[in-house]
């Protein structure tokens, strides 16, 4: 491996993480209910998630799907249905007070976003299908460990930097405000847009 390939896969990589998705969209909710420190916790999850693919699509993952698609297929309908059942706890409490709010609805200590956020970029096997088409024109047979060790952390740090920023920026005392204020609309329209990014991962 080279230091063009290894940033060529950090380009293309950066794009894809910075893309909208259940990730980003968990991000700002996280930021804007439970505050920048969570978000953070959110985003550790998200990025080890984004490795674990990353060293599947290296191990062969992307090819086992590609020769056996009901695999992939089943990944895909598990994965949809976990965020159709957080979109569900979404609109089911948007309701209820912040305070109020039932635990399994959104992370409320950094372990329990830690694993929201691994649970849910474990959800969607997309990114191994990704990595793997990415891996094949900037990961060479034989490539060594030191690479390697270099490009899992480009992408954790990748996945970090886009899922911090999303946090912090909602969680900030004026997206606060208003989120307190328009708490049962906006955790339905978060509920609703999570749901049919379930469906699409299920049924793409």
């Amino acid at each position: 491996m080279t230091a063009a390939a290894l940033f060529a896969a950090w380009a293309l990589h950066f794009v894809a993480a910075a893309s909208p998705g259940p990730a980003v969209l968990l991000a700002a909710r996280t930021g804007v209910t439970h505050g920048f420190r969570t978000g953070v916790w959110l985003a550790v999850g998200i990025a080890l998630g984004a490795c674990v693919w990353a060293l599947a699509a290296l191990s062969g993952l992307a090819l086992l799907f590609q020769a056996a698609p009901a695999l992939l297929w089943g990944f895909k309908i598990a994965g949809g249905l976990f965020l159709c059942w957080i979109a569900f706890q979404m609109w089911r409490h948007a309701t209820e007070p912040l305070e109020m709010t039932a635990e399994g609805s959104t992370p409320q200590t950094p372990l329990m976003a830690l694993r929201l956020g691994l649970l849910t970029q474990l959800s969607n096997p997309k990114p191994a299908v990704f990595f793997g088409a990415v891996f094949v024109g900037t990961v060479p047979p034989g490539t060594t460990a030191p690479w390697i060790a270099a490009l899992l952390a480009m992408i954790f740090v990748n996945e970090m930097i886009c899922i911090v920023a999303v946090a912090r920026a909602f969680s900030f005392a004026a997206p606060r405000r208003a989120y307190a204020r328009l708490k049962t609309g906006i955790d339905r329209s978060f509920g609703g847009i999570l749901a049919i990014l379930g469906l699409k991962i299920a049924a793409t």
